[in-house]
């Protein structure tokens, strides 16, 4: 998946989002980053910033041109699982039609494509589940990325399709599991954190560097680019906070399998990293790893956004 001359760098879709501003601070120094905005702009020292239409694949195509990118990450979408239950006809609009637009676009355009799915694709009854395990999403949000897989592999077959669960430090619009936790940690506000939920999370600046090196082996279709290690949400928290320095105590342990009025969830979303272990001969990292990526304090870039 290597660029054919056309042009340079990276074009990341969902530019002011979690992915997109931590892509644009662990890679601006070391290639092109156009951070493409859509309906928020925000300004990353170093990087290139474009209005982008996704609603049309024409108008999308136009961009590329003008751009001339190697290629797209596209993260544009709408990752919210209770909004995407509320409101499927705007959760297949933000996680369907943008993607197969930008598919169809690169296509034509013969740039190259990195698409971000998830890790909600499947009923959670079963722990690891490798690429080839069949999609049986529970919630709208699974349903409409699942979609999004088949349409984007549809249009654009060469398509690397990452699926993952990822944490770091975001903005005010965009918080991530991380945030959150440290939020109600330094407040010492009581919050619950399952115990029976169950997934292999991936630290942004582990994913980017992921993302990077499967497009530098030239690797297509379906890769799991998670941790190493399989965590309950509880056990993750706990990391967190003890990185930080704060007291655990204001984590109650709780179970989702309890809890009323929610989006229907899998219970366990790990997924086998295996190929994508394969692909980088090594492993990714473990889930104390993945906290420690975070560092000691917010990036002075992202903490400007709160």
């Amino acid at each position: 998946m290597q660029g054919d001359g056309r042009g340079s760098g990276t074009l990341v879709t969902g530019g002011s989002g979690l992915l997109g501003l931590n892509w644009a601070l662990a890679r601006r120094r070391t290639g092109r980053v156009v951070l493409g905005m859509h309906r928020r702009t925000v300004r990353i020292d170093g990087c290139e910033v474009a209005e982008v239409r996704l609603d049309r694949a024409g108008e999308f195509a136009e961009c590329l041109c003008r751009l001339r990118p190697a290629w797209v990450l596209h993260a544009a979408g709408l990752a919210d699982v209770e909004r995407c239950e509320a409101d499927p006809a705007r959760a297949f609009e933000d996680n369907v039609g943008l993607a197969s637009n930008v598919a169809r676009a690169c296509t034509d355009e013969g740039v190259h494509l990195v698409h971000v799915s998830t890790d909600h694709l499947f009923d959670g009854s079963r722990a690891l589940v490798s690429e080839d395990e069949p999609m049986r999403p529970l919630n709208e949000y699974g349903r409409t990325k699942a979609e999004a897989e088949s349409r984007v592999l549809a249009a654009c077959p060469g398509a690397l399709i990452v699926r993952t669960n990822f944490f770091g430090w975001g903005p005010a619009w965009r918080r991530s599991f991380s945030d959150f936790i440290l939020d109600a940690g330094r407040r010492q506000q009581p919050v619950n954190a399952w115990v029976d939920v169950h997934h292999t999370p991936i630290s942004v600046s582990a994913l980017a560097t992921a993302i990077e090196s499967l497009v530098a082996a030239g690797t297509r279709g379906v890769v799991h680019a998670v941790g190493d290690e399989r965590i309950s949400k509880y056990d993750l928290a706990v990391l967190i906070a003890r990185h930080f320095r704060l007291d655990p105590s204001f984590l109650r342990p709780a179970r989702a399998s309890e809890a009323s009025g929610r989006a229907p969830r899998p219970l366990d979303m790990s997924l086998s990293n295996a190929r994508l272990r394969s692909v980088l001969g090594r492993g990714v990292g473990s889930a104390a790893d993945m906290v420690g990526d975070l560092g000691d304090e917010v990036p002075p870039e992202i903490g400007a956004l709160r």
